[in-house]
């Protein structure tokens, strides 16, 4: 079953982007998982709240694959400047439809 990794990111310093970047890409792809999604084009249409500046959307092949990643010793040092660097949520959604 497909997961889903939604987070809401806003750096609160650019330092650490560029070397974030490219390591983030490779794994985030050995891990199995894709970017559906990571941009800063999006719009509330319900709610309120302060919006994000980027939107990130990347879908996994199990929630072994995403939790392997974050917890990834080379992807470490990446999450921690990416967190101390910006306000970050992340949420890890299950593909599934519980209302149907």
């Amino acid at each position: 079953m497909a997961y889903y990794s939604v987070l809401a990111v806003t750096p609160t310093s650019e330092d650490w982007i560029p070397a974030y970047i490219g390591p983030a890409n490779a794994l985030v792809a050995k891990h199995g998982g894709r970017y559906i999604a990571r941009t800063s084009s999006h719009e509330r249409l319900e709610g309120e709240g302060e919006d994000a500046a980027l939107r990130i959307i990347i879908e996994w092949p199990s929630r072994e694959a995403a939790t392997a990643f974050m917890s990834d010793p080379d992807y470490i040092p990446h999450l921690k400047a990416r967190t101390e660097g910006s306000d970050s949520h992340h949420f890890l959604i299950e593909g599934k439809d519980d209302l149907a």
